[in-house]
């Protein structure tokens, strides 16, 4: 008999939710970075196992938004939580609950949706740390189950999937059994591409930056990619760019070779940058953008 279950992985920016999701479907299908903020969009990973279809929902972190993108991806993380089966909370192992944590705690609850724990990079904590912090989650929610993991390491993995088949359900599958995500090509493509300004550049740009793919061309052997970068200001322009096109260069070759692991073939990729003043404040560019809150259900 076929099952399948949704399943909300939430968390604040930058606890390991996108790594974890990875790690799970033994696939890269998010993009990862020690920066905040770093997932934008909602993230369906798929893995189907024997009779049994898991769909993970991979979540912007939850914060205070300070813009319209913010505002986006808050909404993308609530509506998560309201249309699935069980919550996978992800917070750091040697931290307390703090305001955002009870935050998400609280829309769990507020869905009637049960909550599984999980208390990531271990390796950055010790026993007595992940026990208090375990302690402190437990005077103000009863889980169906803490898990610590590492899950850059695969650690804890195995658990997590075998708490989640719990909540499996007699179902058709809602996707092939051949398919790991359902996020478009050119997603992909602008996802890679993001992700690989975020570690060029490390902290010399601030999260302002976006990728639009303005054409993919799948001739076979070959895709042809042109792809726009853009920034809110000329100075994060000459930085993208870099001294005699350095930093674009580099960029592009890291996400050239991501590419072409992924889709399998050879990857021609043309990159561009150009700026759009405040462009995370203006409707419009975001829908432009994919970022459009009408579609989030």
């Amino acid at each position: 008999m076929r099952k399948t279950a949704f399943i909300a992985i939430v968390g604040r920016p930058n606890v390991g939710k996108s790594t974890l999701l990875n790690a799970i479907l033994g696939e890269k299908i998010a993009i990862v970075s020690s920066k905040p903020q770093t997932t934008r969009n909602r993230i369906t990973g798929i893995l189907t196992k024997d009779e049994n279809q898991f769909v993970f929902l991979d979540t912007p972190g939850f914060q205070k938004p300070r813009t319209k993108l913010g505002d986006y991806m808050l909404k993308a993380s609530k509506s998560s939580i309201g249309s699935s089966d069980v919550a996978i909370i992800v917070a750091d192992s040697f931290h307390a609950p703090g305001d955002i944590e009870k935050n998400i705690i609280e829309q769990v609850a507020m869905n009637k949706i049960p909550a599984i724990l999980v208390l990531n990079k271990t390796d950055m904590s010790n026993p007595e740390k992940l026990a208090q912090t375990i302690a402190q989650y437990d005077e103000i929610h009863k889980f169906e189950a803490v898990i610590p993991t590492c899950a850059s390491k695969s650690e804890g993995i195995d658990i997590v999937l075998d708490e989640c088949s719990k909540f499996l359900e007699p179902s058709e599958w809602f996707f092939p059994d051949d398919m790991i995500t359902d996020q478009p090509e050119r997603m992909i493509v602008a996802e890679t591409i993001r992700e690989k300004i975020l570690r060029t550049l490390n902290d010399e740009i601030p999260h302002g930056t976006a990728v639009s793919v303005e054409d993919f061309k799948d001739e076979g052997k070959i895709i042809r990619i042109r792809a726009e970068i853009y920034c809110e200001k000329d100075s994060h322009k000459g930085i993208i760019i870099g001294k005699r096109g350095v930093a674009l260069k580099t960029i592009g070759s890291y996400a050239r070779e991501d590419l072409e692991r992924f889709f399998g073939v050879k990857i021609f990729l043309d990159l561009w940058v150009k700026v759009k003043e405040k462009w995370r404040d203006s409707a419009v560019n975001l829908n432009n953008l994919g970022y459009n809150p009408k579609d989030i259900q």
